[in-house]
């Protein structure tokens, strides 16, 4: 091989080389800055993408996902004066890699600052107590403003959370002692509530269980009125009947006579200490005592 050949070979190569360096392969979800002899040139895309070599100068990857950046607690002091310690986490995007690029020295320390001194603005403003129940207001405060602000760096904020609030440890304590006095008091409150619900309960209960005895008294008492009713209708009807048999039989002297014997006896049966005979039955009682003289002289003969 001559001089020739090894200057072909030595050129191939070379062009060989300017090929595999001009090619830039674009992963998904990133972008690439193209510098031309140190000025911005274009911004590659997903893909496979052509360069010029020694000229062209590649920055690296760019990510386009969002981002989470976890940052140290701040110390912030509140309107009532409390310093308390605040870790927030901020989700963001970068949407111009060329923004992003050239737009500011480290973001993501920029944003850091900007955070903090925004939160320390915010807090500044509310006590104590709002701060730590206005955390969504707090958050979308800071979104808007920190959003706002990184937009000239190619970067969106979605979304900012306060992670933890750590009041310091006497105000823990207190508020740890408020909390347990509410407890009491709300259990106190539900006992006492329970109790009353109980007493009412049982006096209801006991009213109506006295209703339903009353009613049930009443009620025996009408059925033993109307079955005492009853049985005096029936007795009233069957001497009705009775008499009204004995009257259509048109009984004799001696049945009558016979009846008064029978009543003379129940009242001889009785307590009673006096016995008034009335004078149809004296008579007879007289008819009686002469029929059984005649019947002793009639035997001694």
């Amino acid at each position: 091989m001559g001089t020739v050949g090894i200057i072909f070979l030595v050129l191939g190569v070379i062009v060989i080389i300017a090929l595999i360096a001009s090619l830039r392969i674009v992963r998904q979800a990133t972008s690439v800055v193209v510098e031309r002899l140190g000025k911005y040139h274009k911004t590659l895309e997903t893909g496979v993408h052509m360069i010029i070599p020694f000229f062209d100068r590649c920055s690296s990857p760019i990510s386009l996902k969002e981002i989470v950046a976890d940052f140290q607690p701040q110390p912030v002091i509140t309107k009532d004066n409390v310093t308390m310690q605040i870790d927030t986490v901020v989700y963001f995007q970068i949407t111009d890699p060329k923004l992003f690029t050239y737009g500011v020295d480290n973001p993501v320390r920029a944003i850091e600052n900007l955070t903090a001194t925004t939160l320390r603005n915010i807090v500044g403003d509310l006590e104590l107590d709002e701060t730590l129940t206005s955390r969504d207001t707090v958050n979308s405060k800071m979104r808007l403003i920190l959003d706002e602000a990184t937009d000239p760096w190619g970067i969106k904020i979605n979304r900012v959370e306060l992670k933890n609030i750590l009041p310091p440890r006497d105000i823990q304590d207190a508020m740890e002692k408020q909390m347990r006095a509410e407890r009491e008091r709300r259990e106190q409150i539900l006992k006492a509530e329970g109790e009353k619900k109980s007493s009412i309960l049982v006096a209801e209960g006991e009213k109506q269980a006295q209703i339903l005895r009353a009613q049930a008294d009443k009620e025996t008492k009408i059925l033993q009125a109307e079955a005492r009713k009853a049985e005096l209708i029936a007795l009233a009807e069957g001497e009705q009947e009775a008499i009204n048999k004995i009257n259509s039989a048109n009984p004799n002297a001696a049945y009558i006579t016979l009846q008064g014997f029978e009543a003379l006896k129940k009242l001889a049966d009785g307590n009673a200490t006096k016995i008034i005979v009335p004078s149809e039955i004296q008579n007879v009682a007289g008819l009686l005592s002469s029929m059984q003289d005649v019947v002793k002289k009639d035997s001694k003969k």
